[in-house]
């Protein structure tokens, strides 16, 4: 199925790199107008925006700190004066701060909170005054299986996940009558950054919890989010989609 989202306005946070970039790509490559949120990953955003065009696609790079208010705001406030819409939203945006919960400190615990789990709230009220306008819109929140299973050494990484799951039901009911769909996605371990600083070892003890025997890739999950940002998907909202190549089932 090729999914069409010609017309259609996105902003991608964190997608100057990683999942959030493959996210942005792909939304491209359907036909969207693509804004690249970034707070420090200048260079990947400029990137990013410059295969899109180069491709005859049209984005642009926006910087902003997702987990401030004022920040955000601003941002939303270019992306309507530019394309006078804004139809989807993916909250991508998150980070690491691992460590045991006895040796954890505040500021690791509270950072991954703020970028991870507030920037989603921040970000969705946002966008929410326009979409209402608009009578439609499509939000998507990366969460993660970590949200779902918890891990040892992610205490704040899994709590800010899980939060991400209460969230998008939340909102996807407060929003359905306003033909807004909210949904969420839980990759897996996927092969990325984070990912490539695994040794040997434990890149070997997580594959044997994989039935499919392999990482995914960030296009992988970049499609599914493609999908749920189209038409094809307007009956599908509040849900928490896994893809994690069956590490984690539900009987």
């Amino acid at each position: 199925m090729k999914v069409d989202l010609t017309g259609r306005v996105a902003l991608v946070t964190g997608a100057g790199r990683g999942i959030g970039r493959a996210i942005a790509l792909e939304l491209a490559e359907a036909g969207a107008t693509v804004v690249v949120n970034y707070r420090e990953s200048a260079v990947g955003a400029a990137e990013v925006v410059e295969t899109i065009t180069a491709s005859g696609g049209k984005a642009m790079a926006l910087q902003a700190d997702v987990s401030e208010s004022d920040g955000v705001e601003a941002m939303v406030k270019t992306v309507l004066v530019t394309y006078e819409r804004l139809d989807i939203l993916v909250n991508n945006a998150g980070i690491t701060r691992d460590g045991l919960l006895l040796r954890m400190k505040n500021e690791d615990f509270d950072q991954v909170i703020a970028t991870n789990l507030r920037s989603v709230f921040v970000c969705t009220r946002a966008v929410l005054r326009q979409m209402s306008k608009q009578r439609s819109g499509r939000i998507i929140n990366l969460a993660s299986v970590i949200g779902l299973i918890g891990n040892a050494g992610q205490a704040n990484y899994s709590a800010a996940k899980a939060g991400i799951i209460g969230f998008t039901k939340a909102t996807a009911r407060e929003m359905a009558g306003r033909n807004v769909t909210v949904n969420a996605v839980a990759p897996g371990f996927i092969e990325t950054e984070m990912t490539n600083v695994l040794n040997d070892e434990t890149r070997t003890a997580i594959l044997e919890t994989i039935p499919l025997g392999r990482f995914g890739q960030a296009r992988e999950v970049a499609q599914l989010v493609c999908f749920l940002a189209s038409d094809a998907a307007a009956y599908l909202t509040g849900q928490t989609i896994t893809i994690d190549g069956g590490m984690v089932m539900h009987s």
